[in-house]
C-alpha cells in the first residue's frame, strides 16, 4: 500500500497510516503490508503541518502497484494537485486498485473526477467548501467515513483511524482489524457521526423585534415553548408570530426551540451529574426518553454517549 503527500504533510494522519500499515505488530499472526509514503519528488524533504520535515521514501510510480492508496491532505485553500498525480490516481483506479482519503485528502481525490455522483465525507469545518467546489457530489458531513467497492473517504483527525482499521477489516476480516485495535489501545468500532463532535457556535444576544422573547425562551427552556405560548408572550397572532420569527431567525420556533434545549442539554451532560430524566427536565423536554430521542436526532449519539465523552470532570 501507498500514502500520497503533499506539502504541508499532515503528520497526525500520516502517522495515523504508518500505525495501521506500516508497523510491525507485536501479534505475529496479524498481517504484515509492503508500506510506501509516496511524493511527486521522493528524497526531499517536507515540512509538515507541525513544523519538522520528513522525507518520502518514493516516486509516484509506486501508485503503479499499489493494491491499497491512501491521499492525505493539508487544511484548505488547497492548491490544486498536480496533474501528475491525478493521473496516476486515475490509472491506479483504472487496474483496481482501492484508493482512500483521510480528512482533506478527498479534493485531490475529488479533482480526479473518480468521486462524481458519490456520497463522500471530510472534516466537518471543511464540508460545505468541498460541496460548493464540487456541486457533483454529495457531502455528507455526519459521516466518520464513506466506503464502497472501489473508494473510501474519511473524516478529519481520528476519524482517519476509524477508516483505516474499516480497510483493515475489509480485507482481512474483523477479528484481524480487532486484533490491530487493540494493539493501538482503540475502540474498534466507535457511535455516532461527526455531528457529536461539530460544535455549534453559542447563539448570541440578539437585536431586533424579537430579540427580548428570544432572550427570555434562552432562559427558560423548561417552560412551555409551544408556538401559542410564545406568540402570546410576543402579542402576535400564532400566524403572524411564525412569519416573523421565521424572518428573524430563518427557521421555525419549533426547530429553534429544540436546538436551543439539545445545546443546553450538551452544556448539562458535560458539566453536571444529575440523571438524564433531570437534564431532561430541566431542558425543557420533559422526560429522558424525549431528550434520547431529540438528541440523538441532532447529535448522532444518545445523550449518555455524548457525557461518556465529553464530561469535564465531577
Amino acid at each position: 500500500m501507498a500514502v500520497v503527500v503533499a506539502e504541508p504533510v499532515p503528520a497526525f494522519e500520516l502517522g495515523i497510516a504508518s500505525e495501521v500499515f506500516g508497523v510491525r505488530r507485536a501479534d505475529p499472526e496479524l498481517p504484515r503490508f509492503g508500506y510506501a509514503v509516496c511524493a511527486a519528488e521522493p528524497g526531499r524533504p517536507m515540512r509538515t503541518s507541525t513544523g519538522f520535515s520528513m522525507t518520502p521514501s518514493d516516486g509516484l510510480d509506486r501508485l503503479e502497484r499499489a493494491d491499497l492508496i491512501i491521499v492525505t491532505g493539508s487544511a484548505p485553500p488547497l492548491p490544486p494537485p498536480r496533474a501528475e498525480l491525478v493521473e496516476a490516481l486515475r490509472r491506479a483506479a483504472g487496474r483496481g486498485a482501492f484508493l482512500a482519503s483521510l480528512c482533506t485528502g478527498v479534493f485531490t481525490l475529488a479533482a480526479t473526477g473518480l468521486l462524481d455522483g458519490r456520497t463522500v465525507t471530510t472534516h466537518w469545518a471543511y464540508a460545505d467548501e468541498l460541496a460548493a467546489r464540487y456541486p457533483q457530489l454529495t457531502v455528507d458531513a455526519d459521516r466518520i467515513y464513506t466506503a464502497d467497492d472501489t473508494i473510501a473517504t474519511s473524516a478529519g483527525a481520528t476519524a482517519a483511524i476509524d477508516l483505516c482499521l474499516h480497510l483493515v477489516r475489509r480485507e482481512h476480516g474483523a477479528d484481524v482489524a480487532n486484533r490491530v485495535a487493540r494493539e493501538m489501545v482503540m475502540p474498534a468500532h466507535r457511535s455516532g457521526g461527526q455531528a457529536q463532535f461539530s460544535r455549534q457556535p453559542v447563539t448570541p444576544r440578539r437585536e431586533g423585534g424579537l430579540a427580548e422573547l428570544l432572550d427570555w425562551a434562552t432562559d427558560h427552556l423548561d417552560h412551555d415553548l409551544s408556538v401559542q405560548a410564545l406568540a402570546a408572550r410576543a402579542a402576535m397572532s400564532d400566524r403572524s408570530f411564525v412569519r416573523h420569527f421565521a424572518a428573524a431567525t430563518g427557521t421555525t420556533p419549533a426547530a429553534w426551540v429544540r436546538a436551543e434545549r439539545v445545546r443546553q442539554a450538551e452544556r448539562l451532560l458535560e458539566r453536571d451529574g444529575a440523571t438524564i430524566a433531570t437534564v431532561a427536565r430541566r431542558c425543557g423536554f420533559g422526560s429522558a426518553d424525549t431528550l434520547r430521542r431529540q438528541f440523538r436526532r441532532v447529535r448522532g449519539v444518545g445523550p449518555e454517549t455524548y457525557r461518556a465523552a465529553f464530561r469535564t470532570g465531577a
